[in-house]
């Protein structure tokens, strides 16, 4: 009885991957090696962020551990939705270089003024856009408390049970 040589297919081999050494003229960039098109390209000047937020779009399993390694480092692991807040910084941008085939990197745009009061309410769109909400007035917040509670108000509830008593005794006698 022969065994059929499918169930013997190796699904990856991670032996020939390396990447060729042959470039040459590269410009280095802290960690990262820089190849520009041209000998006299430079790059204006940008201000970079000072957040990055991460997110894996590709699947954890059937990666190498090398690249699960990272993952793990940057819990990202778990789910594909969740986010990771990184620095920008050298270090971390290396990391972020040798699993970019697996992730989504979104620079996060902070405003110019941040409030040094924790009264503040954040919220982090997924176009990385942060956005802040100032504390709501107390005065504004008591007349919304009272109008909710008023009883002289029609809320939803009451004028549906009303409403529901009229329609089934249309006179009363």
């Amino acid at each position: 009885m022969s065994i059929p040589l499918s169930c013997f297919t190796q699904i990856r081999s991670y032996i020939l991957r390396r990447a060729p050494r042959t470039w040459t003229n590269g410009v280095k960039y802290e960690q990262v090696t820089y190849y520009p098109r041209h000998k006299d390209h430079k790059d204006p000047p940008i201000k970079p962020t000072k957040l990055l937020m991460v997110q894996r779009v590709e699947k954890f399993k059937g990666n190498p551990y090398w690249d699960k390694n990272i993952l793990i480092q940057l819990k990202l692991d778990k789910v594909a939705s969740d986010i990771a807040i990184v620095k920008n910084t050298p270090e971390m941008c290396t990391l972020l270089w040798k699993i970019k085939h697996l992730i989504k990197v979104t620079p996060i745009n902070m405003p110019d003024k941040l409030p040094n009061d924790e009264s503040v309410q954040t919220w982090l769109h997924e176009n990385g856009d942060l956005l802040m909400a100032p504390r709501v007035d107390p005065d504004r917040e008591k007349a919304t408390m009272e109008f909710i509670n008023n009883p002289k108000r029609l809320d939803r509830k009451t004028l549906k049970e009303e409403l529901r008593y009229r329609w089934l005794n249309p006179y009363d006698l």
